[in-house]
């Protein structure tokens, strides 16, 4: 009975002492996380709405998380390729790109707008003054979008012009790449462009109300003049290489991010939208083949 009291509590001590052994392991294997966001604001818009986030995985995981501020889209999508970035945040076409170009990624957690959707929108934006009432009203006027992988700044508007028959790079005058969405939104208010592409949740969130609430624009400035079918939001992923039990306390620790440390979660949505919710890849394969759709029109036109 001794003999078999010592093997029970062996066993029971071995077992509670997995955790920590595991989570000893990928810190010897990992000890420092990467983690970067594609570029929707400025740099520094972007260092404060995620350093809290950043800050608190790093405290939940127990190894060092860096914050990397990109200056494109492509550079997130390579970072994750080549694996030197370990979590990024990206927008649905970005991850489509990512995972087109070989990355070996898994998205893992979804944004969730205020109304409990899973969905955002691509709006076109102009002057409130201006006359134009729709995107036919813009024909050889000057369009301001945002990156070529962004979902609703430059892929979904594409499929969307190409639906109604329009090839934007002859409709408009110029078309122009601004860099980010805050960029995009700039561009029609100093008169670079005369609309812009941009994300919209709903009436009370979108990119242009954020830059409301920073003084960077004036809602009322600006008037939407076409608005997309409803596009899935955004996700995290993560590196497929890494050690099992590290993609767990990541995918735990962002799941939790919005009870655990609601300060952090609220910083980088203003409080505006609920907690993160787990996604798969399944639920981008839609936007994969939009992006590859998108691809296939600029090759037509290269070969034409």
């Amino acid at each position: 009975m001794l003999d078999r009291r010592i093997v029970l509590a062996g066993a029971l001590a071995a077992a509670l002492a997995a955790p920590a052994a595991l989570a000893q392991d990928y810190k010897a294997q990992v000890p420092e996380l990467i983690f970067a966001k594609v570029p929707d604001e400025n740099a520094s818009g972007t260092t404060d709405r995620w350093t809290p986030f950043v800050n608190y995985l790093a405290k939940e995981l127990g190894v060092k998380v860096t914050l990397r501020i990109a200056n494109d889209y492509a550079a997130v999508v390579e970072g994750q390729r080549a694996g030197n970035i370990h979590i990024a945040m990206y927008g649905p076409a970005s991850y489509a790109r990512a995972v087109i170009t070989g990355a070996q990624i898994e998205p893992f957690a979804i944004e969730v707008s205020a109304d409990g959707t899973k969905g955002y929108y691509s709006v076109l934006y102009v002057k409130a003054e201006s006359p134009y009432k729709s995107i036919q009203d813009l024909k050889g006027k000057n369009l301001c979008l945002v990156d070529p992988n962004s979902t609703s700044g430059n892929n979904v508007p594409r499929y969307a012009m190409h639906k109604m028959g329009l090839d934007p790079d002859s409709f408009f005058a110029k078309v122009v790449y601004a860099g980010s969405h805050e960029n995009a939104v700039i561009g029609v208010q100093q008169g670079t462009c005369d609309a812009a592409f941009n994300w919209w949740n709903d009436e009370t969130e979108s990119n242009l109300n954020r830059m409301a609430r920073k003084g960077m624009a004036k809602a009322e400035d600006f008037r939407i003049v076409f608005k997309s079918d409803l596009i899935v939001n955004s996700p995290m992923a993560y590196l497929t290489a890494l050690p099992a039990s590290l993609k767990t306390a990541i995918r735990d620790a962002v799941l939790n991010v919005a009870t655990k440390d609601k300060a952090a979660f609220d910083a980088i949505y203003d409080g505006k939208q609920l907690p993160f919710q787990a996604v798969s890849h399944k639920d981008y394969e839609p936007v994969i083949e939009l992006v590859r759709f998108v691809d296939d029109l600029r090759k037509k036109k290269k070969a034409s």
